[in-house]
C-alpha cells in the first residue's frame, strides 16, 4: 500500500476490499487511490478546495466538488458501505448533525480529528496564554479552519449521547499508535469506527 497520512493508513488497514466507500472532505485523494490500488474499492470522493479536486481527478478518481455541510443530503440512504471523515468534523459546523448523515449515508463511518486536549495543547494555553501552532494544528487561531475545539472524552460523550455504536478506536501520538489508556491527555490525533 502506498505510504498514507497515519490516520489514513488506520483507516485504509480496517476497510474491507471491494467495498464502497465515500470519502468526505477527501483531499487530493491519497486515500482513494490507495483503496482503489491495494483492495478495489470503489471509492468516491467529495472535497470543498477545486485545487485538491483537480489533483484527485488527474489521478483518475471520482471527485466532485461541494460542501459536507450542504451536500451530503443529496446521497441516498445506506449508499455506501462506508463513509470517511479525515480531519474534517472540527471544521463542519454541527459535529453533532455531521455523524447522523455519515451513518446515513454509510453503513459504517470512520471519524479522525487532532484532539485539541492533547497535553503540548493544554501547556500552550496554561503556560503561553495563547492557541497553540502545532504540527498537526499548524494554523494561528485567526487562519484556522477549525470551528470545533473537539477532544476525545467530547467525541466519546457525543457518540454516547448520540445512542451510536463505536467498533473500532486508534490513538495517535506523532506518526505512532498509542495505548487509548489516558489517550483523552496523551494521544495528538483519534480515530473512531463507528455504526448507527
Amino acid at each position: 500500500m502506498s505510504k498514507l497520512r497515519p490516520d489514513l493508513q488506520i483507516i485504509a488497514d480496517n476497510i474491507v476490499p471491494y467495498s464502497r466507500v465515500l470519502d468526505i472532505g477527501c483531499g487530493d485523494g491519497a486515500l482513494m487511490a490507495a483503496l482503489r490500488d491495494d483492495k478495489d474499492v470503489d471509492a468516491r470522493g467529495l472535497e470543498i478546495d477545486p485545487a485538491n479536486v483537480s489533483s484527485a481527478v488527474a489521478k483518475g478518481l471520482s471527485v466532485v466538488q461541494g460542501d459536507a455541510d450542504i451536500d451530503l443530503s443529496a446521497y441516498p440512504d445506506g449508499s455506501f458501505d462506508y463513509a470517511v471523515l479525515s480531519q474534517t468534523l472540527q471544521t463542519t459546523h454541527r459535529p453533532d448533525v455531521m455523524l447522523e448523515e455519515l451513518l446515513r449515508i454509510g453503513k459504517q463511518a470512520f471519524v479522525s480529528f487532532p484532539n485539541f486536549a492533547h497535553w503540548r495543547v493544554r501547556m500552550s494555553l496554561l503556560f503561553g496564554g495563547r492557541m497553540p501552532v502545532t504540527r498537526l494544528l499548524p494554523q494561528t487561531w485567526y487562519d484556522t479552519p477549525n470551528i470545533h475545539h473537539v477532544t476525545i472524552d467530547d467525541f466519546r460523550a457525543l457518540v454516547r449521547d448520540g445512542k451510536l455504536q463505536q467498533e473500532g478506536q486508534w490513538f495517535l501520538s506523532g506518526d505512532k499508535q498509542t495505548s487509548k489508556a489516558a489517550a483523552n491527555l496523551l494521544a495528538e490525533h483519534a480515530v473512531f469506527l463507528l455504526r448507527g
